[in-house]
């Protein structure tokens, strides 16, 4: 069998339908509640169609580049998969697919308005609405000068969102990060609907809250414009989702349409499925999602039923689940790999490339063992269960890292600064020793000072992983999910 065909050229755009607003439109997509969100690298299509299947009811593709996909052909084949145009195609799934990747938003990053209106003309066949990232709080994104860093341009943002809204067949919507006030973040709101927003996605952190710095969402900002905003605003809110239960949690406390939800969907695909349903169903073991993912990856880049074949490095960078692939299963199995005697898993895959597909299939064929060998030692029970979601609670002082076995999925939360130096997770710099030394009293570092120089940080990819700690809280920033990291 020949490898798969490369993305053929754009197809001719469909007639004009009906432009909806605010929430019009929203209901018009089935008013979504759960919610994946764009995610750098991470939300590419596998993963939204897995997400689906555990309950998600909308998705964002991930962040692109509004100059490069206006630009450069090359760019958008590897961002979007296009429906096929003859019989002679094989009929794989696509971006936007009415039959498995709807509702879908696609989202860009600017800050040039005819960019982002050029490449939001050709992404607008593809989707229900385009996004505008407000929100990234990366140095990728200080540097390229787009996401959170246009904060201080109102009339730039003002002029993006509107341009869109102009001269777009979809609506257009937003992703901001609160500022330093309510107040503040109100008039950012206000302005931003304005301009012809549909949506209003509200991250619960500032700017500046990233890395071992990320701390808790805020959800009383969202909640203060929920009630000062107009009651037909649609507001989806994102930040401090770790298990099921805060989905819920979060909708009741801000008055928000729907949550999304960034970090902890890659660990934990099903953490959209509804409070009530079984802890099999929340918390599924990490060798039948793993499975579940491959054979949507499979699917997707071979066709249903055929067999796997090798392919070059130019045709796995056109396939845009195949470059995410290692970056999810990492995720999926960081439980996995807190355990040493699991590292030769983690070895394996660490050396193995999407090129050679049937390669990642023998370490799910690996996985399945390890987990099954388990399990026939250490049996689960109900008692077992309940006796776990007994620690749960709301966001804050009351919500406890539950204790979830390491073969099921589950969030990952990163320490604190203090927590991150005594794990090995960040280190101090030559600086901060000799500022140190002198003063008895300063021999420690505290959080706050900790967290000011990034030179003593390593780098994420270094960062140990941590089993979970029964008797931690999320209290005043601890433990917290890291939506900031991954989310546009």
């Amino acid at each position: 069998m020949t490898a798969p065909p490369t993305n053929p050229a754009p197809v001719e755009p469909p007639p004009k339908r009906l432009k909806l607003h605010g929430r019009a439109f929203y209901e018009s997509i089935g008013s979504p509640k759960r919610i994946v969100a764009p995610m750098v690298d991470a939300s590419e299509l596998a993963w939204r169609i897995l997400s689906r299947k555990y309950n998600a009811d909308a998705a964002y593709s991930p962040m692109l580049h509004a100059r490069l996909f206006a630009e450069t052909e090359h760019y958008r084949r590897q961002s979007l998969r296009y429906a096929p145009t003859s019989d002679a195609e094989p009929a794989l799934s696509y971006d936007g697919d009415h039959k498995s990747d709807r509702p879908f938003l696609i989202q860009f990053c600017a800050n040039d308005p005819q960019h982002l209106l050029a490449a939001a003309k050709v992404a607008q066949h593809h989707c229900d609405a385009i996004d505008l990232n407000l929100g990234c709080p990366q140095g990728i994104a200080r540097k390229g000068h787009y996401g959170a860093f246009l904060q201080e341009q109102p009339d730039l943002i003002y002029k993006l969102i509107n341009t869109l809204h102009e001269g777009l067949d979809v609506p257009v919507t937003a992703k901001i990060r609160i500022l330093e006030t309510k107040e503040k973040t109100l008039e950012y709101a206000k302005m931003v609907l304005d301009a012809g927003a549909s949506i209003l996605t509200v991250h619960g952190r500032r700017r500046d809250q990233k890395s071992h710095n990320t701390g808790l969402a805020d959800w009383s900002y969202i909640r203060y414009l929920r009630e000062n905003l107009p009651s037909e605003t649609v507001i989806f809110a994102n930040g401090n989702i770790l298990y099921n239960a805060d989905v819920e949690a979060c909708l009741e406390a801000t008055g928000a349409d729907g949550v999304m939800c960034a970090e902890t969907n890659l660990y934990n695909p099903a953490v959209f499925m509804p409070p009530t349903a079984s802890f099999e169903e929340r918390f599924p073991r990490v060798d039948v999602m793993v499975r579940q993912y491959l054979q949507i990856v499979q699917d997707l880049t071979f066709g249903e039923g055929n067999p796997v074949v090798e392919l070059t490095k130019e045709q796995t960078r056109e396939h845009a689940s195949l470059t995410c692939i290692k970056s999810h299963l990492f995720r999926l199995l960081h439980a996995v790999f807190t355990r040493k005697e699991n590292h030769y898993i983690r070895n394996n895959l660490a050396k193995a490339t999407g090129q050679k597909f049937c390669e990642i299939l023998k370490l799910a064929d690996e996985l399945e063992k390890v987990v099954e060998e388990q399990l026939k030692l250490t049996p689960e029970t109900q008692e077992q269960w309940d006796g776990i979601m007994k620690e749960i609670g709301g966001p804050g002082a009351d919500a406890k890292i539950l204790r979830i076995p390491w073969w099921r999925c589950q969030p990952y939360v990163r320490p604190t600064p203090q927590q991150a130096y005594e794990n090995g997770a960040m280190q101090k710099s030559k600086k901060q020793l000799n500022a140190a030394a002198p003063k008895e009293s300063k021999r420690e570092l505290d959080s706050e000072s900790a967290t000011s120089d990034s030179k003593g940080e390593m780098p994420a990819k270094r960062q140990k992983l941590e089993e979970p700690q029964p008797e931690s809280t999320r209290e005043n920033g601890q433990l917290a999910s890291l939506d900031s990291n991954v989310c546009g």
